[in-house]
């Protein structure tokens, strides 16, 4: 039994700034790779950033390099999106995964129920 929870949304005028945090929370066994994907209404869901285990490494989407920024605290079980220089195309739902290991179930995927991004122009 676990589950992410993404927080910090909002509306945020264009050029501004916004971070997202994602908390695990639960009887969590292991946490690997954690990353931020967004979908846009009409549009796929699509990847943001992801970050490894040790947080030593990262990967983002052409769309967002250079303006957001992941980060991962192991020890308080959070993921953060730092954006900034958002833009009108940045709005979207944005959720949190994790490939994760409850005490109970096998090592997955999970999701986050999502968090809205609105930058105005």
């Amino acid at each position: 039994q676990v589950q992410l929870v993404e927080s910090g949304g909002g509306l945020v005028q264009a050029g501004g700034s916004l971070r997202l945090s994602c908390a695990a929370s639960g009887s969590i066994f292991g946490i690997s790779y954690m990353g931020w994907y967004r979908q846009a209404p009409g549009k796929q869901r699509e990847l943001v950033a992801t970050i490894s285990t040790s947080g030593e490494s990262t990967d983002y989407a052409d769309s967002v390099k250079g303006r957001f920024t992941i980060s991962r605290d192991n020890a308080q079980n959070t993921v953060d999106l730092q954006m900034s220089g958002l833009k009108p195309e940045d709005t979207a739902v944005y959720y949190c995964n994790a490939y994760m290991k409850s005490f109970s179930n096998r090592w997955r995927d999970y999701w986050g129920q999502g968090t809205q991004v609105t930058v105005s122009s």
